[in-house]
């Protein structure tokens, strides 16, 4: 909980007010026995009906007071838990913004979904509750008991008894459905994780017929969700009536004790009528216990949840001595591995060993290797996506941990292998890149990308709507305007994580004889040698180290393995021919 209540500072004066206004419902509520006792023995026992009229006005002018402060007190409260989970929401999302790639891959996303959503929503329902119900409910039972003892210490000696045992009994169910509701919100995200997994993979679900399967497992999740939840809710449910039972024998005893000593003129009936009033209002406290019990229970665990989540540790700060100190005027820019290893956190293998390599301005490096050689890994370096664990990795001369992250990624133009587009048109998918790009600018990315006809072609040209990932886009498509969006950034540093592979070998040979004239240092990540063959120099990566150098020729003459994967890829395209 330290790190929740600081989002609650900036609400002081709102939750005081609300507070203030809740003491005076309090004392309204509290009020109201005594006024009604008064009335009954100075007025309806007595036959008198002035006395009636005035204790009648008083109990109606303190209820319009409670009420006005009720009514305020929910403006105020809403003030406060409205912009609570504003604030909690914002800060979230900036952690995970600003969090490294490494402690944002510690959670699914159907988990990060729930706990800026739901497990929000829980706190801020919590936090209104707390202001308008939750604080009072005790002060309401504590009260209730000093003002049936001042009435009559004897006849709420029962009352003092049992109200102790109850709030134990209370405890102990709230101290239990803190893990239970923990249990609900992790299923919750396991729940929400397959559905969005169908979601998204809807038509291969479909393409495979495996709509029963999908359907099956959908349904476990959400049986194991109800189950857990009914566990969590039989608890409060158990709890209620047994505290509801205590406290209605109670009354039923104050009753009888109370029309003992009435008979015996030991005790006046107003005295007896405030005493089972306040016993009446401890009872209607205790019947909220429910709400209590299962709100404070949620919000306890999405409070850790949360609190999980704003833990998180920032992407590490540029060292001191930044490239800003040093004098470098930005990047033109060569690219240096010197002993580079990496290891992705919590592994103990090794993806990258002692990669040395350079890469001069300008020039054009194809990286390939087999599947799990450690290809994006390296990419991903670069923009510092993740920390080498060893070596250095220079770019222009200059450490990349010198460099502030923003003015480094602002070089760099990234394209991962999964062509992410999102919602809206295709010009607002383009300036996504470069927001500040004119529209002539647009254009000449979307030429080099060999895109510009295809989008021309479309109804609405470069206004056409794209569906949610681009799923009105063919494969190809998508991954040209992903590349197109990476030049409109005019980057010194263009990354292509095999984002080519849904191209045919005409389009990716334009594709790549006009990147090759782009006037920045480029590295592709491909398996196809053909790309290989125009590039300045080749980088063979196999299990993490770097086999060999050079241009296509070399490698050629030098590398048995580049031999055999040339050759492989040759008897396979020989074959698609026939």
């Amino acid at each position: 909980m330290k790190v929740i209540l600081p989002f609650i500072k900036p609400y002081r004066t709102s939750v005081t007010v609300a507070l203030l206004l809740m003491l005076v419902e309090l004392v309204v509520e509290l009020w109201h026995p005594l006024l009604l006792a008064r009335m009954t023995d100075q007025g309806i026992i007595a036959h008198d009906f002035h006395a009636v009229l005035l204790w009648g006005a008083m109990m109606v002018v303190i209820a319009l007071i409670g009420f006005a402060s009720g009514i305020i007190n929910t403006f105020y409260a809403s003030d406060a838990s409205q912009g609570f989970a504003f604030d909690l929401r914002s800060a979230m999302f900036g952690k995970l913004v600003h969090s490294s790639y490494a402690e944002y891959n510690r959670y699914e996303t159907s988990s990060l979904l729930t706990r800026l959503t739901g497990d929000v929503n829980q706190l801020q329902l919590a936090f209104f509750l707390s202001l308008r119900v939750f604080l009072r409910i005790p002060l309401v039972i504590v009260g209730s008991l000093i003002m049936a003892v001042m009435v009559d210490a004897r006849l709420s000696l029962l009352l003092i008894l049992v109200t102790p045992v109850l709030f134990g009994v209370l405890g102990w169910s709230m101290k239990r459905g803190f893990g239970l509701f923990r249990s609900v919100q992790n299923q919750v995200d396991r729940m929400n994780g397959v559905l969005r997994e169908n979601i998204l993979g809807i038509r291969l679900i479909r393409a495979f017929g495996r709509g029963v399967h999908e359907n099956r497992r959908f349904t476990n999740a959400n049986d194991d969700l109800q189950e857990r939840t009914s566990s969590a809710l039989r608890l409060a449910e158990l709890t209620i009536p047994s505290l509801l039972l205590i406290m209605n024998l109670s009354v039923l005893i104050i009753l009888w004790l109370g029309s003992e000593r009435m008979a015996a003129w030991q005790l006046q009936v107003g005295a007896v009528l405030a005493v089972v009033n306040y016993a009446a209002r401890i009872t209607a406290a205790f019947s909220t216990v429910s709400m209590i019990v299962t709100s404070l229970s949620r919000a306890k665990a999405s409070s850790d949840r949360i609190a999980e989540l704003l833990r998180l540790e920032d992407a590490e700060s540029p060292q001191k001595g930044s490239a800003l100190e040093t004098g470098a005027a930005g990047l033109s820019c060569g690219v240096v591995f010197e002993q580079v290893g990496f290891r992705y956190p919590d592994t103990a293998a090794a993806v990258l060993s002692d990669v040395t390599f350079e890469i001069k301005p300008g020039q054009t490096a194809v990286i390939i290797g087999a599947t799990g050689s450690g290809k994006t890994s390296l990419l991903q370096l670069l923009p510092r996506i993740y920390e080498n664990s060893e070596g250095t990795i220079r770019l222009d001369g200059t450490d990349i941990r010198f460099w502030p992250d923003e003015r480094l990624r602002g070089q760099i133009g990234y394209v991962p292998q999964e062509a992410q587009l999102f919602t809206g048109t295709i010009k607002d998918n383009l300036l996504w890149g470069e927001g500040t790009a004119s529209m002539d600018d647009v254009i000449e990315a979307a030429q080099r990308a060999q895109i510009h006809g295809t989008i021309m072609n479309l109804p609405h040209g470069y206004d056409t709507v794209v569906g949610q990932k681009g799923s009105n886009l063919s494969g190809g498509q998508r991954q040209r305007l992903t590349i197109a969006r990476a030049l409109l950034r005019k980057p010194k540093l263009l990354l292509l994580d095999d984002c080519t592979s849904a191209l045919d070998a005409a389009t990716e040979e334009k594709l790549l004889a006009a990147l090759k004239l782009y006037p920045c240092t480029t590295l592709l990540v491909t398996n196809k040698i053909a790309s290989a063959q125009s590039a300045d120099t080749v980088l063979l990566l196999d299990n993490g180290k770097l086999l060999a150098q050079g241009d296509h020729n070399r490698l050629l003459a030098q590398s048995e393995l580049y031999r055999r994967i040339a050759d492989s890829q040759r008897r396979e395209e020989l074959a698609s021919n026939v």
